[in-house]
């Protein structure tokens, strides 16, 4: 009979299947205790951070950052001001090239996924393993609004886990459109641009409409990494991102064959230049303009100015603000040219290693941003038949011929070295008018232009200077200049008023004049052709802007009533002492008092006030402020005598017919009126004019005072650029004859106040047997 087994026995008889059962129930059991860990731990990590997950009401409610923006009267763009440089547009707004190119860099399956595209993530994730990092990333467009609005750009899991909840949030609240709108208004795209219809105008200077296929491309390379693929910096890196765009857009459907294989040899013409913060890229060139409606938007809405999308519309035409641009370039070139070249901007000592030199050329120009179209270059070759330049990143140009006239002297070997065109020498190169590249030189002198309407003071055009990158200093508005003698015709109006009459006879003869009137030393003025004419009329002697003639009218009129009968027109009494040196303009005075003052003669006698602001309005359109000036008519501006400001005018279009200013004739019109300037050793050169309808101002100097040259004048240096601007502006505009005031007279062509004519005024005065008491008898005079 066999033995009963025992538990022992029973125990060693199972033993050997044990460990097997054991490695089974570890393969199974700890996988699945780890997944329900880590389903769990999941769990609370979503549920802690669900419920700190930031509100998206600013996503349902986008506001975007906007701009200020600047315009002129005809809605051209002047200027942009912000951190952000933006331009929302609606998504249907949106070209469907455009779109099509952001979908297929970024996110191909945005209308199928639920704001996260998990084969994407999974794709990623094992990218991430097998490379042991975690640069791979799977962003959809969702993802990326929010982590732009609410998270860091830091590359961890925690803040994948808050992009991730974010994202399906904002896909339960916002539609596929309304998502898409506000990443292609929001996306940061380099160059201070945020959103594809400004990156458009940056890049391309053009709106989102005229973008080609590869120029959409181009711009939907830039959000994997603005600076990176940033065309004008990286132009090859750039360039590759944009093929595989144009490849995906194929690949995807939004590009046919054709137009893909064209959009791959197209050539891509960038804007002129990038924007800086004081110089936006803008549809017409106006940048101190910009900057007074900057300047006065800031005074009103502080901190909003630059963020709430704020509308300034100034009263600038923009036609003829760039002929007013063209009127003062032109000018200062023509100066500059004349005074000779001064020689090279430095010297770059350049190693004999290519490479090595084109490294250096490239940091020194760096520091040498471009100047109203004028390069920095270094010269790599130099002989007086040709010369090499560099303008870096291995852009080279030859210069040749007659492109080399103005530098012909320093190419000679025949100069100081310090002025020597050679190997190393920084200059400055620039498009002539055939399209040549021609060495030029930045200007030292200076110019500025103000116009504008003479009914209202509504300005047409303002020029503060060559170029407002170097300097911005704005010489409208803050340059205080001696106006010489373009401030003669209102102490000939004061002297209207005091009898005087165009026919009065006055003594051009040389004088002195002790220092107890002239406020400093003995006085002894002459006429700036240094020669004197005897008696003359006060018609002639305006028109041949006759120093001593002024004189002496100041004196019979007395220098403390002129000074007083000056602020009338807006000038400022303590500006002007009250000495017979205010006969020649000796006083202080801005163009934009200027264009004020001559307004007064244009209109009939009223004052205006310029104004630049037209009305300034948010974002909507809707108006929170509009200009509300004075016009010429309302009786409480009127300041002088209608009759007054009649004959003056008379008086100032005879200096374009036959005096100071007849260069003017070349414009072929009646109308005109004005008076040229020129101060002591001529430091400033001037010509204010009109037309009845339009005032102009220009100037000439250097900002710190010094001698523009000996033969330089009013008439030759600031009218010429008057001529250029009033040609432009006055075209098609037909001549208005001025409209004769009751209670003037004709007689033998001179006009005359009623009470006033001949046998009644002031017949002469400075002669010896002239019926006034004007002491200049007294005097001593010299040869």
């Amino acid at each position: 009979m066999p033995k009963p087994q025992t538990a022992k026995h029973r125990a060693s008889a199972a033993a050997p299947a044990s460990p097997w059962l054991k490695l089974l129930g570890y393969a199974i059991g700890l996988p699945l205790a780890g997944a329900v860990c880590a389903a769990l731990i999941a769990v609370i990590v979503v549920v802690l951070a669900n419920d700190r997950l930031p509100d998206i009401d600013s996503l349902v409610d986008y506001r975007p950052k906007l701009p200020l923006r600047v315009y002129s009267a005809d809605g051209v763009l002047i200027g942009e001001f912000g951190e952000e440089r933006r331009d929302f547009v609606q998504i249907d707004d949106v070209p469907l090239m455009m779109r099509g190119a952001i979908l297929a860099a970024e996110d191909a399956r945005f209308f199928e996924h639920s704001g996260v595209d998990f084969v994407g993530i999974a794709r990623a994730a094992v990218t991430n393993v097998l490379s042991g990092g975690r640069d791979q990333g799977a962003s959809t467009i969702t993802m990326q609004v929010a982590r732009n609005f609410f998270l860091s750009s830091e590359k961890t899991y925690t803040r994948k886990i808050y992009e991730v909840l974010l994202a399906l949030r904002i896909e339960q609240n916002l539609t596929k459109k309304q998502i898409l709108e506000i990443y292609i208004n929001q996306i940061f795209l380099g160059k201070r641009a945020y959103g594809f219809s400004a990156a458009a105008q940056i890049y391309f200077g053009k709106p989102l409409s005229g973008l080609s296929v590869a120029e959409s491309a181009m711009l939907a390379g830039l959000p994997k990494a603005p600076s990176l693929y940033n065309p004008l910096v990286n132009p090859k890196r750039a360039t590759e991102r944009q093929h595989y765009i144009l490849r995906r857009m194929y690949e995807t459907g939004h590009l046919s064959e054709a137009r893909y294989r064209a959009a791959l040899k197209e050539e891509l013409r960038y804007a002129r230049a990038g924007p800086t913060r004081e110089r936006p890229v803008t549809s017409t060139d106006a940048p101190f303009v910009a900057e007074m409606a900057r300047a006065l938007a800031f005074e009103m809405f502080k901190d909003e100015t630059y963020v709430a999308g704020i509308n300034v519309y100034t009263t600038i035409l923009s036609q003829e603000q760039r002929a007013a641009n063209a009127a003062v370039r032109t000018g200062t070139l023509e100066f500059d040219r004349r005074h000779g070249y001064r020689g090279p901007e430095a010297f770059l000592e350049l190693p004999s290693d290519r490479a090595l030199a084109e490294a250096r050329i490239e940091a020194k120009l760096a520091d040498l941003p471009e100047i109203n179209d004028f390069f920095a270059a270094v010269v790599l070759q130099a002989s007086p038949q040709s010369v090499r330049v560099s303008r870096g990143h291995g852009v080279e140009q030859t210069i040749t011929g007659a492109s080399l006239k103005f530098v012909q002297r320093e190419l000679s070997g025949k100069t100081p070295a310090a002025r020597a065109i050679r190997r190393g020498s920084i200059v400055r190169i620039a498009l002539n008018e055939t399209g040549q590249w021609e060495i030029v030189q930045v200007p030292q002198v200076e110019a500025a232009l103000v116009a504008c309407n003479t009914d209202d003071g509504a300005v047409r055009a303002l020029v503060g200077g060559f170029e407002f990158s170097r300097n911005k200093f704005n010489r409208v508005t803050q340059a205080w200049r001696q106006p010489g003698s373009s401030f003669k015709p209102f102490i000939y109006s004061a002297a209207l008023e005091k009898g005087f009459m165009t026919t009065t006879v006055i003594d051009d003869a040389p004088i002195s004049i002790d220092p107890a009137l002239t406020g400093g030393q003995l006085w002894e003025p002459k006429n700036y052709d240094g020669k004197f004419e005897g008696p003359m009329p006060l018609r002639n002697a305006l028109a041949k802007s006759k120093n001593m003639v002024s004189i002496r009218v100041l004196q019979s009129i007395g220098p403390n009533y002129a000074q007083d009968y000056a602020t009338r027109f807006g000038f400022d009494a303590q500006r002007h002492p009250p000495y017979l040196t205010m006969a020649l303009g000796a006083g202080s005075v801005t163009p934009w008092q200027m264009v004020g003052a001559y307004s007064v003669f244009a209109n009939g006698g009223y004052r205006i006030s310029p104004y630049l602001i037209n009305r300034i309005t948010d974002s909507e359109g809707r108006v929170l402020a509009r200009a509300n000036p004075i016009r010429a008519g309302n009786a409480a501006a009127r300041v002088i005598d209608e009759r007054n400001a009649f004959i003056m005018g008379s008086l100032l279009r005879e200096v374009v017919r036959s005096g100071t200013a007849v260069r003017a004739q070349s414009l072929k019109r009646n109308d005109l009126a004005g008076k040229t300037g020129t101060t002591n050793d001529s430091h400033d050169a001037w010509f204010a004019g009109f037309q009845p309808g339009i005032a102009a101002i220009t100037w000439v100097g250097y900002d710190q005072p010094r001698k523009l040259g000996d033969r330089e004048t009013g008439g030759g240096l600031a009218l010429p650029i008057w001529i250029s601007y009033m040609g432009k502006a006055l075209q098609g505009m037909p001549e208005r004859a001025p409209i004769v005031p009751s209670g003037v007279i004709e007689i033998d062509g001179d006009w005359y106040y009623a009470e006033t004519t001949p046998g009644k005024g002031i017949s002469s005065v400075g002669l010896d047997e002239s019926p006034t008491a004007v002491p200049f008898g007294q005097l001593p005079r010299t040869n």
